[in-house]
C-alpha cells in the first residue's frame, strides 16, 4: 500500500466504505468490487486501498480470528505477523517474568503488540516504515495511551529505552515496500541480527526468527524455543536474560486446538538407538524435530529410532504423546505399487493418506499408481529403513491430549 492510498482510506468515508464492502475471498470478487466502486465515483486510490484491505482482512482471519475485521494490513506485514494465539503466549511469558512494559522494536502491523496490550502490558511499538507504523497505530488505537506507536528505527528507539522494559523484536525478513515479498538471507534482516543479538546479550529480550534459522548462529547462552501451531512450525523465538528460563536452552512448544504442550531441555537431546519396526510408528511434531528433542520423546514412549537418519520413532507400547502423531502398524510391504495395491484391495481401502520421509517420492504422483476402492481408510508411510525403501500400512491413533 502506498501512503496516498492509506490517506484516502483513513477518513470516515473511507473506513465506512471498507466496512460496507465486507470480506473479499476470490479474484472474481476483486474484479466485481473494483468495477462497482469505480462506477460509484470513488477515486482510484480509495478503490485500490479498500479492495486491497478487504482481501487482506479475509486472509488475516486465520491469524487474527474475528479481530481481523477491524484491522488494517500490508501484505508483507500480514505474512510476517505472529498468530494472535501464539503472540498471547509470548505476552504471558513477559508478564510472568515480572515485566509491566515492553518495547516492540520493529512492530510491523502491530500483531504482537496487540497481544501485549491485551495482556495488560504497556507497549511502545516502533517501526521504521511510515505506512506500516501508521497501520500499527490504527490497529492499536483501542488501547489508548497504553500502546504508543513511534515512526523511527529500532536502533534509535533503543537508545532512549526505559531500562525497566522488556524488549521484543521481529526483524523484517522481507524486501522493502508492501506488495512484493521474497525470502532473504540473515544479512538482510532489519534490524540486523548482529545488533539484535547484541541487545539480547545485555537486556531481557525475545527475538522472533524463521523456524529454519541456522542453529549454529544462535546465541549459546539464550533459550531457543521452536513453536508449532496446528501441525505447522511457525517460528523460532530466542529468549534472553530474565525472559529465558533457568536451565532451559531448547524448547518445543506445540499448540493444537488452542491447547499447548511444551518440552524443554538444557541442550539437544541424544537420540535413542535404532530398533526393529514395532507395533507403532510415531512421527514427531516439527517443533520437536527442529529443537532436536526427539530423544526425549522417544524415552517417554519407550521407543527407538526407525532409522538413525529418519525422524520416525517406533515402539511396541501403546503409549501416545502430544509431541507425536502415532500410527498403529497393519503390515509392512515393499515400496512398490503392485504390492501396495494388493494390500489396499484386500483390505477395502478407499481413502489413503500418504506420508514419506527419506525417500525420493512425489506422493501425488505415487497415488496415481494406486487403486483405491472400498469404505476403509488408512495411512501409507513410505520410508527408508537402513538401505531399503519400505511401505508401512497403518492407522492413525487419536491424538493425545
Amino acid at each position: 500500500m502506498e501512503m496516498s492510498e492509506l490517506r484516502a482510506l483513513l477518513t470516515p468515508a473511507g473506513l465506512e466504505l471498507l466496512d460496507a464492502v465486507g470480506p473479499i475471498e476470490s479474484t472474481a470478487d476483486v474484479a466485481r468490487t473494483i468495477s462497482r466502486l469505480r462506477a460509484g465515483g470513488h477515486s482510484p486510490e480509495l478503490v485500490s486501498a479498500v479492495v486491497g484491505q478487504a482481501r487482506l482482512r479475509s486472509r488475516a482471519t486465520a491469524k487474527f480470528g474475528p479481530f481481523a475485521a477491524r484491522m488494517l494490513f500490508t501484505r508483507a506485514g500480514l505474512e510476517q505477523a505472529t498468530r494472535l494465539g501464539v503472540a498471547a503466549r509470548h505476552a504471558q511469558r513477559i508478564r510472568h517474568a515480572g515485566f509491566t512494559r515492553v518495547a516492540d522494536l520493529g512492530c510491523g502491523i502491530g500483531g504482537d503488540a496487540l497481544a501485549f496490550a491485551g495482556a495488560g502490558l504497556d507497549v511502545r511499538a516502533v517501526d521504521a516504515d511510515d505506512v506500516t507504523s501508521a497501520i500499527a497505530a490504527y490497529n492499536l488505537a483501542p488501547f489508548g495511551d497504553s500502546a504508543v506507536v513511534d515512526h523511527r528505527t529500532a536502533e534509535d528507539a533503543f537508545s532512549s529505552l526505559d531500562p525497566g522494559s522488556a524488549v521484543w523484536m521481529d526483524p523484517a525478513r522481507r524486501t522493502s515496500g508492501h506488495s512484493e515479498t521474497r525470502r532473504v538471507s540473515a544479512d538482510d534482516y532489519s534490524p540486523s541480527l548482529d545488533w539484535a543479538f547484541e541487545v539480547a546479550a545485555h537486556h531481557p529480550t525475545g527475538i522472533k526468527l524463521g523456524p529454519a534459522h541456522d542453529r549454529d548462529a544462535l546465541p549459546v547462552d539464550a533459550e531457543a524455543q521452536w513453536v508449532s501451531a496446528d501441525g505447522s512450525v511457525v517460528e523460532l523465538v530466542v529468549w534472553s536474560g530474565a525472559l529465558a528460563r533457568e536451565g532451559v536452552r531448547r524448547a518445543a512448544l506445540v499448540i493444537r486446538d488452542e491447547r499447548s504442550h511444551e518440552l524443554t531441555a538444557p541442550a539437544d537431546a541424544p537420540d535413542e538407538p535404532v530398533r526393529e519396526l514395532g507395533a507403532f510408528v510415531h512421527e514427531p511434531d516439527g517443533a520437536v524435530i527442529r529443537a532436536r528433542l526427539i530423544g526425549e520423546v522417544a524415552r517417554s514412549l519407550e521407543a527407538g529410532m526407525l532409522d538413525e537418519h529418519i525422524a520416525y520413532l517406533t515402539s511396541d507400547a501403546a503409549l501416545t504423546s502430544p509431541f507425536v502423531q502415532s500410527f498403529r502398524v497393519r503390515e509392512t510391504l515393499p515400496a512398490h505399487p503392485k504390492a501396495i495395491n494388493a494390500a489396499l484391495q484386500a483390505q477395502g481401502i478407499g481413502r489413503l493418506e500418504i506420508k514419506k520421509r527419506g525417500v525420493d517420492v512425489d506422493p501425488a504422483a505415487f497415488r496415481k499408481k494406486l487403486t483405491l476402492r472400498g469404505d476403509q481408510e488408512a495411512t501409507l508411510i513410505l520410508a527408508r529403513i537402513g538401505d531399503q525403501r519400505r511401505a508401512i500400512l497403518a492407522d492413525r491413533v487419536p491424538a493425545a491430549n
